[in-house]
């Protein structure tokens, strides 16, 4: 998908706050701004592409004129588990459950057997957005700035999976002295693989499509606290396993 000429300051705007770890306040009477989830997925493509290599995808049913949501994850927003993520002033963590490509699709749609072409590993996303003001809660600006992702931290992939379902779970998010769950927790829509499928549906080449190695990224389990720096962050899925990050 070629970068729309008309949202090229939009765009610009976007990647210089990638670069320099600022917050842009854009405004319509200033610059072109998106006005479709098709143009949402153009500046998507533009700025994935400026930064480089891509390690995952998120997705989610989403509303109205930005469903289905899907958003490319930077490989340079990746943190090792148990590695450390830069804060701003804050940072929103999502204890979720991904699923890890290990060969190429077939075609679309969710390839059976499904164990085959994933495995499941526990993530902690990590959120913020490079929108200001009134611009970070628009839902069409949310989604054509990654849809507020700001980096990934994936725990180990589960040995041996069998393809079954996630759908609620027992897990536990801690965030320094915050219990953020613990206890059963249902993936957003009650299926982690209907949530890959839907993904599976649609990607199609945006962004390079999804390709081997990439995590794909299912739905928060525990919804979108934000901590400032100096937090220890860890979560498990039971069933599943441990992933941490410390917030610096």
């Amino acid at each position: 998908m070629s970068a729309p000429t008309h949202l090229s300051d939009f765009i610009a705007a976007l990647q210089r706050a990638h670069e320099s770890g600022t917050r842009i306040v854009p405004a319509a009477s200033e610059m072109a701004l998106p006005a479709s989830r098709e143009d949402c997925l153009a500046v998507q493509a533009a700025v994935s592409q400026a930064r480089g290599a891509v390690a995952g995808f998120k997705v989610a049913a989403g509303a109205g004129a930005v469903a289905p949501v899907v958003a490319p994850i930077a490989a340079v927003d990746v943190v090792a588990d148990e590695g450390s993520a830069t804060v701003r002033d804050r940072l929103g963590i999502e204890l979720e459950i991904g699923f890890e490509l290990l060969k190429p699709l077939p075609g679309p749609g969710l390839p059976e057997p499904v164990a085959e072409y994933f495995a499941p590993r526990p993530v902690i996303e990590l959120v913020d957005t490079r929108l200001g003001g009134e611009a970070a809660e628009v839902p069409l600006l949310k989604l054509a700035d990654m849809q507020v992702n700001a980096g990934l931290v994936a725990g180990a992939a589960l040995a041996g999976w069998d393809g079954s379902d996630f759908g609620t779970v027992e897990a536990r998010l801690t965030a320094g002295e915050t219990a953020v769950l613990d206890g059963a927790a249902t993936v957003p829509g009650g299926s982690a693989l209907a949530n890959l499928r839907l993904f599976c549906e649609v990607i199609g080449d945006h962004c390079g499509g999804l390709q081997p190695g990439q995590v794909v990224i299912t739905g928060s389990l525990c919804g979108l606290p934000y901590f400032p720096a100096g937090t220890e962050v860890s979560g498990e899925i039971a069933g599943l396993g441990r992933v941490a990050v410390s917030l610096v």
